[in-house]
């Protein structure tokens, strides 16, 4: 596989179906929820509910709406997340009191993993878009998540949702610990499904959690990974989203993402920008959560 031939392919693909224009998200209107603190059942290979710790509790930002002081006074949008249950799902319902405090003149996107039909029916007045990581490979499930549930399961909760949502599927790169293994197999799965936009974030290994040892996904096979998506893509808009590893190999990942055809970059790296625009590239500037 000769990466930059195919890589020149992408980009003619995204000039045939796209304008000259790349939108780079800087989040800072949009804060981050959670609705279980940094507690999650899962204890997930990846996280550990490392991130959890980072957002604001689903308490305190209420009542920073409510007093009109703080982050989440300040904010145009809220991304409404969570640890999982042991059935793999966000309590989307638990402090819905609170979430309705946070809800006028916000946006919400939520993060709601495998949940059924009545909790969709619950927080229903409160959507204005979904991002749902969907995940192609049960032996990747079990070892990451703990769970017993085939990415069947994945795609069923997708359907239900996507028939009543704004849905916007995540593929997290390398999620087995840096080895790139059901990412095909879920992008197949998702073109049967169909998809109005697609964001991949990328394995970051992180300290204290199971994984805390693994590497991130090659770089190439990423490339190769975001190729394949621009062309069984071709006119639906891709996202290389926040969650990715720093340093050098954002900088080069970044820039990938640039040659691939992706639309979008969150916090892009530097080096990305100045590509884009080498590349003819309009230049357009997001200050929310990509998925909004």
């Amino acid at each position: 596989m000769d990466l930059r031939t195919d890589l020149v392919g992408a980009w003619r693909v995204r000039q045939a179906h796209f304008p000259s224009e790349i939108t780079f998200y800087y989040p800072n209107r949009t804060v981050a929820i959670s609705l279980t603190g940094a507690h999650c059942a899962l204890n997930c290979a990846h996280c550990g509910g490392h991130y959890l710790a980072g957002m604001q509790p689903v308490e305190i930002a209420a009542e920073q709406a409510t007093t009109g002081k703080g982050t989440a006074a300040r904010a145009k949008s809220c991304l409404i997340s969570g640890g999982c249950d042991h059935d793999g799902r966000v309590p989307v319902r638990a402090k819905l009191e609170a979430v309705k405090k946070l809800r006028p003149g916000r946006r919400f996107n939520w993060h709601v993993g495998l949940i059924g039909q009545d909790d969709m029916e619950a927080i229903a007045p409160y959507v204005d878009a979904i991002s749902f990581d969907f995940v192609g490979d049960d032996a990747t499930i079990r070892e990451v998540y703990g769970l017993d549930r085939p990415a069947a399961d994945y795609a069923e909760t997708y359907r239900a949702l996507v028939s009543r949502f704004s849905v916007v599927p995540h593929v997290t790169i390398g999620l087995r610990g840096g080895e790139i293994a059901g990412e095909p197999v879920a992008l197949r799965m998702l073109r049967e499904l169909g998809l109005q936009s697609l964001v991949f974030i990328v394995f970051t290994p992180t300290p204290g959690t199971r994984y805390a040892d693994r590497r991130a996904p090659d770089l190439p096979r990423v490339a190769e990974l975001l190729v394949e998506a621009r062309e069984m893509f071709p006119d639906k808009p891709l996202i290389m989203g926040c969650m990715r590893p720093g340093g050098s190999y954002r900088v080069e990942l970044d820039c990938l993402a640039v040659k691939a055809g992706l639309n979008g970059i969150v916090n892009p790296a530097p080096a990305a920008v100045l590509l884009a625009r080498q590349f003819g590239l309009e230049v357009l500037r997001g200050e929310e959560c990509c998925v909004l």
